[in-house]
């Protein structure tokens, strides 16, 4: 039966079994940092605050770093703010605000807009449409994207935005050099793409070294005399087994800045772990001062750090273990780098983040953070102090500042939590593990309560796939929301199991590109599946009320356990998920070119369909709730309405809740709120 639900907030005829102690619009009431960006002499920060759908920015500065709102945005309309950056004195901030959906159903189409503000007083220049916006170091020039032109204006406002130059290719990837005359841009061209340079309108344009590769990541060296860039190959040739794991080489090239010559100063092996990365991930080309790069590479099995001179003559590795590299910022001198990676004291901590430097030179590593919490974002600033993101199990996302070992740490936005927020209610998810039918390891957090005996179960199964959930709140908006929705579905008396199964990230290289996933056979299933049966095993868990949820990569994991296995799913909920793998395949060979067309599409069809929810519908019997937004830029809605069709001719029960013009990633607090609240109902209703 198909009952669509026009109301998620209506409440569902079963009750708990017991009264949760807090409500779901208390858990989701906290203050998200979105974005934490640096001033070019390190002694401000800006950041931008979402809390109930609510945006504002905020920075503060040396010494103490008191927080200052300077643009606030008080309608949960989903009209987003991003891209922010500062200049180098901290006196101007720029960003985006706005985008092109409209989930508030306002009766004027709304639109991306370049804003500019005086960061002492608070005033505020609309600089036009466009997005993604690079502020000049001096803080007088801002040039932005509109429709992947380039225009510019002066920061302040008072000359209108212009054009800044034609360009045949779809620019991208503004870099101003560091004394303003010049900007670096990406230039993509379909199958290849250039790095140019910009130098004033009496200038023809230039590109460095252009090939029939891809090149992309220009980054100026701190004199402004070098840009370094990473080289990929073109979009050609035949199309390789998509049952094999990638080999894409890549290399290290340096321009110079007063010619445009450029040369290559290293390049990877063609293996699959030595590629550059295609699925999630980055090789984080950094300066170290004007004569060495960094980059993280997954050659030895693990995204690790290297460094190569600017003159070439290979690489040194910087770090090594089975942990990743998340992510890496260049010390304020030049002489280490400060990186995130899932790894510590202690032995759970691959599910978690913490902040570690390393000497450039030597190749001494010193901890920065530990214990319980996580941290990300680490930016270096003046005085040899650092701020960054932290959370734990039960306190959401903050901005911190700390000294450079990661003592005296202050929570700069501490005080715009709720004081009703549910801290202490909260439980702290454990570890596990268990080993999937092939032998594969999985990691898993445990969500519980009071040990009763007996207790429904969920599984949650993020989205991406490349992705990690780890052991405390999310750095990501999206699994933050999933992070509160799995604590309160403990609190009404469920246990929780979030599945991190392969293709996520962060345990691995071949881990992250495992074989037959996806449209290819689905192999990231028997993950779930054996955390189901993990579930049933334990005596505190009653093996015939287990259910599923998840989003995105993880609402077709959902549909997928539904379709094949609703023996052991009883029932789930269906966030934006992917049902017909089909136009995978043939997005994956059409995507090297003329090639394809001598591929047999038959028997990739028919392996993509037998991966496919829909390819199973045979065997579905379980309930499901499926929730999407029908402006969604990343899956397809025709996916949601396809598989309602199917599910209404097998009358199979089911119900769908459709968020008019929302987006993939629900841009109002409210749709989350509903969605959310619909989801914990109706797992109540069909498992306790």
């Amino acid at each position: 039966m198909l009952r669509t639900i026009v109301s998620s907030l209506l409440l569902l005829a079963a009750a708990p079994a017991a009264a949760p102690h807090f409500s779901l619009e208390q858990i989701l009431s906290y203050p998200f940092p979105k974005a934490l960006v640096p001033s070019g002499d390190g002694r401000t920060i800006a950041y931008q605050i979402d809390q109930r759908g609510l945006r504002s920015i905020w920075v503060a500065r040396a010494p103490g770093y008191p927080p200052q709102r300077v643009a606030n945005y008080p309608s949960d309309d989903g009209q987003s703010v991003n891209s922010l950056q500062l200049s180098r004195d901290g006196s101007r901030l720029v960003f985006t605000h706005g985008n092109s959906e409209n989930p508030s159903l306002s009766v004027r189409q709304p639109t991306s807009h370049v804003v500019s503000v005086d960061t002492a007083t608070g005033t505020q220049t609309d600089l036009g449409e466009g997005y993604a916006p690079a502020l000049s170091l001096d803080g007088s020039r801002v040039a932005f994207l509109r429709n992947g032109a380039v225009w510019s204006a002066p920061a302040a406002g008072n000359v209108a935005a212009m054009r800044l130059f034609y360009d045949s290719g779809h620019d991208s990837d503004l870099q101003w050099s560091p004394d303003g005359g010049a900007l670096a841009f990406v230039s993509e061209r379909g199958d290849h793409a250039f790095i140019g340079i910009y130098r004033g309108e009496d200038k023809p344009l230039e590109f460095l070294a252009p090939s029939t590769g891809n090149d992309t990541e220009p980054r100026w060296s701190p004199d402004g005399a070098d840009i370094v860039f990473a080289r990929t190959p073109g979009a050609g040739g035949a199309a390789p087994s998509p049952l094999a794991m990638p080999i894409v080489p890549w290399s290290i090239w340096i321009a110079r800045a007063s010619d445009g010559s450029a040369h290559q100063v290293w390049s990877s092996a063609e293996t699959s772990r030595a590629s550059f990365p295609t699925q999630g991930g980055d090789v984080d080309l950094t300066w170290l001062g004007n004569d060495a790069v960094a980059f993280l590479s997954e050659a030895d099995g693990w995204p690790h750090i290297y460094v190569t001179h600017a003159t070439g003559g290979g690489a040194r590795r910087l770090n090594s273990g089975a942990y990743a590299v998340v992510s890496m910022t260049a010390s304020r001198d030049g002489r280490s780098l400060i990186y995130v990676a899932n790894t510590g004291e202690r032995a759970d901590d691959i599910d978690r983040w913490h902040l570690f430097r390393v000497d450039a030179q030597n190749g001494r590593i010193s901890t920065i953070t530990r214990g319980t919490g996580s941290q990300w974002w680490p930016i270096p600033l003046d005085g040899g102090r650092i701020a960054y993101g932290t959370a734990t199990a039960q306190m959401p996302p903050l901005v911190a500042i700390a000294d450079g070992d990661g003592t005296h740490e202050h929570l700069v936005d501490a005080a715009l939590m709720p004081t009703d927020f549910p801290s202490s209610s909260l439980v702290t998810p454990g570890d596990v593990t268990y080993h999937a039918p092939d032998g594969t390891l999985i990691h898993a957090q445990l969500f519980t309560g009071d040990g009763k005996a007996r207790r429904p179960a969920v599984i949650f199964v993020h989205g991406g796939p490349m992705r990690q959930m780890l052991l405390t709140w999310n750095p990501m908006d999206y699994y933050a929301n999933s992070y509160a929705v799995d604590q309160y579905l403990v609190s009404r008396g469920f246990a929780v199991l979030s599945v991190n199964y392969r293709t996520g990230t962060d345990y691995g290289h071949d881990f992250h590109y495992a074989v037959r996933s996806a449209w290819a056979g689905a192999s990231e299933y028997q993950d779930v599946l054996a955390g189901a049966h993990w579930l049933q095993r334990q005596p505190s868990i009653d093996p015939n009320h287990i259910g599923i949820w998840g989003g995105s990569w993880g609402g077709y994991l959902t549909a997928l356990a539904l379709a094949r296995n609703s023996d052991v799913f009883k029932a789930g909920v269906d966030y934006s998920g992917v049902h017909d793998l089909m136009h995978d395949a043939n997005d994956y060979f059409q995507a090297f070119g003329e090639g394809s067309d001598n591929v047999d599409m038959h028997p990739w069809l028919k392996l993509a369909w037998n991966s496919s929810p829909e390819g199973a519908m045979a065997t579905w019997r379980s309930p499901v709730l499926l929730i999407q937004g029908d402006r969604d830029p990343d899956v397809d809605f025709h996916q949601t309405v396809d598989l309602a069709e199917r599910l209404q001719a097998r009358h199979i029960p089911h119900e769908v809740m459709v968020l008019p013009d929302e987006a993939h990633t629900f841009l109002r607090w409210d749709s989350w709120l509903r969605a959310d609240t619909a989801a914990a109902n109706f797992l109540t209703e069909n498992l306790l």
